[in-house]
């Protein structure tokens, strides 16, 4: 098993034993409930020291299909301070993968509901990763237009939620870019 990490500020408290079928519980609804369930899950993988599984789980809170009127938005905003946060202190033994070539990847290949939404909030998380962890390389691979952060925030303040731009922004300059 991996090593246990400390607890995301930026995260709900976890329980103390949670699996996959916490997120399955929800079928196809992609509400609030089901991105509370998200961030929580992170939370307990994370603490687990899983942390590459965890950020995937910040991704699925992420694209989950929330306006921004939910009470659990107001106490637990879009993960993006969350997922700077865990990128910053994965420990170099603990595996992560490469974020970056994820977001990239993800971002590229983004299909329906809500596309664009869902899309540039990954690009947005693939910008927090350059800043954060800059020794990722891009994936060489897989040729794309990298988006600018001016792009970006354009991009989230007409597809995302109100303040949203903004929430990104802070999390960003909290990260150093």
């Amino acid at each position: 098993m991996s090593r246990p990490l400390p607890a995301c500020p930026y995260l709900p408290p976890a329980p103390a034993a949670m699996d996959a079928r916490a997120l399955t519980a929800h079928g196809d609804e992609r509400d609030a409930e089901f991105y509370m369930t998200a961030l929580t899950y992170a939370q307990y993988l994370w603490q687990r020291g899983l942390a590459a599984r965890a950020i995937l789980k910040l991704d699925r809170a992420l694209l989950s299909d929330v306006h921004g009127h939910e009470a659990e938005l107001r106490d637990w905003p879009l993960p993006y301070a969350a997922m700077a946060w865990l990128l910053k202190h994965a420990p170099a033994d603990v595996f992560i993968g490469n974020p970056r070539v994820h977001f990239q990847h993800l971002a590229d290949r983004m299909n329906e509901p809500r596309r664009e939404q869902r899309r540039w909030r990954t690009w947005a998380c693939w910008a927090l990763t350059r800043v954060v962890r800059p020794e990722f390389p891009p994936d060489p691979k897989h040729a794309v237009d990298e988006p600018s952060i001016e792009l970006i925030t354009q991009k989230l303040a007409a597809h995302g939620m109100p303040g949203e731009a903004a929430l990104w922004q802070t999390a960003m300059q909290k990260a150093g870019g």
